[in-house]
């Protein structure tokens, strides 16, 4: 019997260095800092894809796009996820719910959390109630805490189509 439902777990982490601004959620974020990476180092979608991939048994972020590619120097995350979604919504998957948490010590994310959330509904045709985003700070502690990286993390639930309840 196929499974009615999957959950998926991905995280991302990036070191922040200068300049701005710092993209999260496919949305430029003023900011002195960008994330560092091979593609836009787009850490919250980064660790949706993850998820995503997890749940689906797709593989990982790495697998289908890796930094020893030039096609994804500077690659636009967002692509990349839509890319991604085509490919499990075609196996069949519908989303149930994303939950994410980034982990920032600046700048403040609550003004940016519904840009994003919109954001990352338009790029997976999703409701954008199916999408939580909440930010953390690291209260000036490791990595985060003294601002040298941006992390997220994210659990997903996938849902067969056939299941009359998801989206």
């Amino acid at each position: 019997m196929a499974q009615t439902f999957r959950v998926g777990l991905g995280t991302d982490l990036h070191r922040l260095v200068e300049p701005g601004p710092l993209i999260l959620g496919n949305i430029a974020i003023p900011f002195e800092k960008h994330a560092l990476g091979h593609s836009d180092a787009d850490a919250l979608i980064h660790a949706m894809i993850d998820a995503i991939l997890g749940a689906s048994g797709g593989g990982d972020i790495g697998q289908l796009f890796p930094d020893t590619d030039e096609a994804n120097r500077g690659r636009d995350s967002g692509e990349m996820l839509s890319i991604v979604w085509g490919r499990v919504r075609a196996q069949g998957w519908a989303l149930g719910n994303v939950d994410c948490v980034v982990h920032l010590q600046r700048p403040k994310l609550a003004p940016y959390i519904p840009r994003m959330v919109e954001r990352l509904s338009e790029l997976m045709a999703v409701p954008p109630e199916t999408i939580s985003i909440k930010a953390k700070t690291g209260e000036g502690i490791g990595l985060v805490g003294r601002e040298e990286a941006v992390a997220a993390e994210c659990v997903v639930l996938l849902v067969r189509e056939t299941d009359s309840s998801c989206q």
